[in-house]
């Protein structure tokens, strides 16, 4: 057995925790982001600020499984949504601080990267479309905060979109994970085309 034939096993065989890593990360940020609003919204702000920092953490973690779950789908596509969900982090703790001159919504940055590992979950074998289009349809959502005039009617609604979209989610990768050889699959097809274009272009 090949050197690259083994680094494909291996890298299967760690995708089976992975992935249920990645949906109880995603349980961890729910249990945090959610109680810091509420602490929030009760003006207990320093207590919040804590909780949403730790929910910040682990979003970023997040994001980097999503990106290394999504990579075999679309390397650079996974890439660009993750950046975004990064600078969505950054700005929504520099605005905890009052930082952020101006003020600018991290949902500027999370719509577009709900929408993009929506679009990456529909075109992935491995996980079933149905989650890809609730998270499209969150990240629209989240898009429309951004107007008032659509917000202020629909603010609950969205909400509801939002946290069934994502909860979907991340209970689908805590308890079922990912199809595993339909992921080694799309990881070896990606990685063939990689090699063919290296070899061509060097030609």
């Amino acid at each position: 057995m090949n050197t690259s034939r083994i680094a494909k096993r291996i890298a299967a065989a760690s995708m089976a925790p992975r992935a249920r890593l990645t949906g109880a990360i995603y349980l961890l940020y729910f249990l945090t982001a959610i109680p810091a609003q509420l602490l929030v919204s009760r003006n207990l702000l320093v207590y919040g600020m804590v909780l949403n920092l730790i929910a910040f953490a682990f979003y970023i973690a997040l994001t980097l499984l999503f990106y290394y779950l999504f990579k075999p789908v679309n390397r650079s596509l996974s890439l660009f949504a993750a950046l975004l969900s990064l600078a969505g982090c950054a700005i929504g703790v520099l605005g905890l601080f009052h930082l952020a001159s101006p003020p600018i919504s991290p949902l500027l940055f999370f719509g577009p990267y709900c929408l993009l590992i929506g679009y990456l979950i529909v075109r992935s074998t491995f996980l079933p479309r149905i989650l890809g289009w609730l998270m499209g349809l969150a990240g629209v959502g989240w898009l429309a905060f951004l107007s008032p005039p659509i917000a202020k009617p629909m603010s609950l609604y969205i909400e509801i979109l939002g946290i069934l979209a994502e909860a979907s989610l991340m209970l689908w990768l805590l308890v079922m994970g990912v199809n595993l050889p339909r992921w080694m699959e799309q990881a070896t097809r990606t990685a063939n085309v990689r090699v063919s274009t290296t070899r061509t272009s060097r030609f």
